[in-house]
């Protein structure tokens, strides 16, 4: 089914759509934004054209280079916690149902507290800086690797419980042969969606107490009246979320694929 797909997308010319779209879209993106501004003519201050944003991204180069830097590091930071603290957490939910039905109630709880109102709590704990970007990438990134993890624990069959009981195996036996298998799958795609939540937490930690990073840039930016430049911290960290997801992808597709019916990269 995938090979007649492709062939379909990739005429004999040898050109591969699928690899080249998102490409075309980006450009074609850009080139729209641009003739836009100048068809109606739109003041910079309001949107700015993105050979406006290209020249900030020139003058400010270093700094920007250096901010990125720093949001990229407390993100990965508070991300690799979030994989340890969640991947724990979500295998010790999903080990017996009576665990799952008592926290995961409290999980959502906790989850559906902003947190906004989180950061200056942890700015009064640690004080302004990179700790409280880091832990507040980990806390608003690591509910989804709990959830999936524990509900891919969760999907085990009863019946196929009750078989495996009957020919002898225990609670650790099906949990590290049939569940621990099975939430692989939700565990690395929980990965691509969490790396993303680990960005904004990191921004809006940084846009609230840091001195460094590309939310203070923007923060700082905002205040000087450089909308360029705030454009281009946010396609810095377009470009940061992109590159980071897609190692995600790559990953879940190296460690799950099996589990995948489709050639398509999600």
């Amino acid at each position: 089914m995938t090979e007649h797909i492709d062939e379909e997308l990739a005429p004999r010319s040898g050109i591969n759509w699928i690899r080249l779209a998102p490409w075309i879209c980006t450009i074609g993106l850009f080139v729209i934004w641009e003739i836009a501004v100048k068809l109606f003519d739109v003041p910079y201050y309001i949107l700015p054209a993105p050979t406006r944003i290209w020249g900030a991204i020139v003058e400010f180069g270093p700094a920007l280079w250096r901010n990125s830097i720093q949001t990229l590091w407390t993100t990965m930071a508070g991300f690799l916690i979030a994989i340890i603290f969640g991947l724990a957490l979500g295998l010790f939910i999903g080990w017996d149902r009576r665990i799952y039905a008592g926290l995961y109630p409290l999980m959502i709880g906790f989850n559906s507290i902003p947190k906004v109102a989180v950061v200056p709590i942890l700015v009064l704990w640690f004080g302004a800086g990179w700790v409280p970007a880091v832990l507040t990438a980990f806390l608003i990134s690591f509910f989804p690797i709990v959830v999936n993890v524990a509900t891919g624990l969760a999907t085990i069959e009863p019946e196929m419980e009750d078989v495996l009981r009957a020919l002898g195996a225990k609670k650790f036996d099906i949990m590290t042969k049939v569940g621990i298998p099975r939430s692989l799958p939700y565990f690395f795609g929980s990965l691509k969606v969490a790396i993303t939540l680990a960005f904004i937490g990191s921004v809006l930690s940084e846009t609230i107490a840091a001195n460094s990073g590309l939310g203070h840039m923007m923060l700082t930016a905002q205040a000087n009246f450089e909308v360029p430049l705030v454009f281009a911290c946010l396609i810095a960290l377009a470009v940061e979320g992109i590159g980071m997801y897609a190692v995600m992808a790559w990953l879940e597709q190296r460690m799950t694929g099996w589990a995948h019916r489709s050639g398509f990269s999600q």
